[in-house]
Parts: structure tokens; sequence; C-alpha cells
């Protein structure tokens, strides 16, 4: 009988499922979809089409897909390809594991037609895979305490853990997920909200907290390394600190080149039609230079990649919908970057 693998069965967001179906006739026609259900139960769905070789076999690592959510050789396309449904909404659970049901279907079909005519009895085979963002062991504790709304992750055991301040941009509120995958790599993480949260203070489209609300009491205040994701003029979009302790003016921008003394990496996406990132990486790299200081300043570039650059193999619908970017050059971008941040974190925080 056909069968269908995918391994590891259970990882976390950033690692690689290898898919690949075997027992199947030589040279035919197959589909390979990917369907999941949103924490408010709403159905996702990506799909490919592949030709079996001469074995009967087909690999996703290895072996390009003729058409469907993307072509060419994507290993991950079925998981950052994952589109709302037909009826569905652009939402999905960012704390809550990804249940992933892998399909294998004859011929080279629409698996939303193919599957809600048939059920389930259109699969030659089918896998189911589990990814999350907390590895097991990590802790998640919420603040709200002195004005501070935000979320710590730990990682597991006893410490003590290189820090990080995770910021996200203009458009507020409160993000968790990046997070927990940085403490699911060793780094205790605090998911800060400064604007556009319920439990801060004023209306929720105005940033009403100040220098002081960035400050943790009885830390050192130098800044060991940052990293910026599509600034917004100079705005940073997040922090890495051994020492959590942020110094910046009350329009949230960084008050000057003079001030930077650690390790800064820059990236860029292209194709980015939300600000002018790599304008604004222009402006900072030769402000770096100025002042002696260009050997702090790390670019990382990508062509066709949009604003918001997310952990890899994450749906990017909205980044390319709203934000620029083609999907798979995005889709590449983000890993890429992801590995690259983990290494300048690692080079600078773990010292």
């Amino acid at each position: 009988a056909p069968l269908l693998t995918a391994s590891p069965a259970r990882a976390l967001m950033d690692e690689q499922i290898s898919i690949s179906g075997r027992f199947l006739p030589p040279h035919q026609p197959v589909t390979v979809c990917a369907r999941m259900h949103s924490e408010d139960g709403d159905l996702w769905e990506s799909f490919s089409h592949y030709n079996t070789n001469a074995n009967g076999c087909v690999n996703l690592s290895t072996d390009p897909s003729v058409g469907g959510s993307y072509v060419g050789c994507e290993p991950m396309g079925l998981f950052w390809g994952l589109q709302p449904a037909p009826g569905g909404r652009d939402g999905v659970s960012t704390e809550a594991p990804y249940v992933v049901h892998i399909s294998l279907l004859e011929d080279h079909v629409s698996p939303s037609e193919t599957l809600k005519d048939n059920g389930q009895s259109g699969e030659l085979a089918a896998s189911t895979v589990e990814r999350f963002y907390m590895a097991p062991g990590v802790k998640r504790v919420e603040i709200r305490q002195n004005g501070v709304v935000g979320t710590l992750f730990l990682p597991p055991g006893p410490g003590p853990f290189p820090a990080m301040l995770d910021l996200w941009g203009m458009g507020g509120g409160l993000y968790e997920y990046r997070s927990a995958l940085f403490a699911s790599r060793g780094f205790a993480s605090l998911s800060l909200a400064f604007l556009g949260h319920k439990d801060l203070p004023g209306p929720l489209n105005r940033i009403n907290v100040g220098d002081k609300y960035f400050k943790v009491k009885g830390m050192q205040s130098e800044l060991d390394a940052a990293i910026c994701i599509s600034f917004h003029s100079m705005t940073m979009s997040h922090f890495c600190v051994k020492h959590i302790h942020i110094l910046i003016d009350h329009q949230f921008y960084i008050s000057g080149t003079d001030n930077i003394s650690c390790p800064l990496m820059y990236i860029v996406g292209e194709d980015d039609v939300n600000c002018s990132s790599d304008q604004n990486a222009n402006q900072i790299e030769e402000a770096l230079s100025a002042v002696g200081k260009a050997q702090l300043f790390t670019r990382l570039s990508y062509p066709g990649a949009g604003h918001l650059i997310e952990p890899p193999y994450s749906p990017n619908v909205r980044t390319s919908l709203w934000w620029g970017g083609h999907p798979a050059l995005h889709a590449a971008a983000q890993e890429d970057a992801w590995k690259k941040m983990l290494d300048f974190m690692d080079t600078n925080l773990r010292g």
C-alpha cells in the first residue's frame, strides 16, 4: 500500500520536516497537501503537485513541485505555503502547537475539492506532524507588574541565561511566539508590549510609556548586541541584551550613533513596501562609519523578501499579501536570517 512518512513527527517550528512517499505507481502524478485548523477552528491548507520516479517514490526534499501552492524544490513549502482555505479567516494560533495533517492524493488535484467531496477517502496515504514554539521545559511567565506588560520565557534548567528583550514595531500588541522559540534555543526572552495593548495606559494607537518603562532595576545599562528587522526610521524592532536595560528617547528612537557601542545586525527585505528599510540601513551604516564604528554593523539583505521577516517555516500570508515579498523568496530569507541571528546571538551574548 502507498506510504507517506513525515519525520520528525514532533519538532520545533524552526526545524525541517522530511516528507516522502513510497510504494506508488512509477511516473505517476500525485498531490501532497497539508491541512491544519487554527485555534478558532478555521481551516488552513497548502498543496503541491509532484510526479513519482521510476521506483514509485516522491521526496519533497529533493523533488520539484510542478504546481500548486509553490513550484520548484521547496522541502518546507507545505508549511510556509499554508493559507486560509476558502471561507477561512486569516488567523492562526501562535501559542498552541500546529497539528498538521499531510495527505497523499492521486493525480494533480485541488485538495479543497477532492477532500470536500470524498472526505478522507480521497487519500492514498496520510501522516500527522506536530510543530511547536515552546520546547519541553520552557517556562512562560505572564508579567503585569508596576505598569509593565509582557511575557517572559525561560529556558529549561537553572541558568543563568543570556537575555533578550523582544520588541515589535508600530503595529503594537503583544506577540509571544518568537520569544518562546528563542527560549527553546536557550535564551531568556521577554516579549514586551509598549503600544496597542488593553493593559497599557491611554489610547491604543499611541505610545504612552517613556524611557523608564524600558529600564529594569538592578541591571547594568550596557547593550551587548542588537538585531533590527526592517527599521521604521530608527525604530528598534528587537533587541538582544545580556542585561535587560534599553536606553531610548520618548519617540522610541535611538538617540544617536554615538551611543551605540555594541554589535548591530540589520535585516533588510529588499521588497519591503511598508518602509524604506534598505535606505534606513544605509543611513545607519554611514553614520556608524563616520564615527569610526563601521565594524559594529552587519547587514543581511534579501532580494524578494518583504517587511516582516519571521522565524522560518511559518505561514507568511501577512507579509506576502500586505507588506511585500514573493512567497518562496521571503521563505528563503526567513530560513537564512534565523540561522544567522542565532549565530550572532551565540557569538555576542554567551561570552
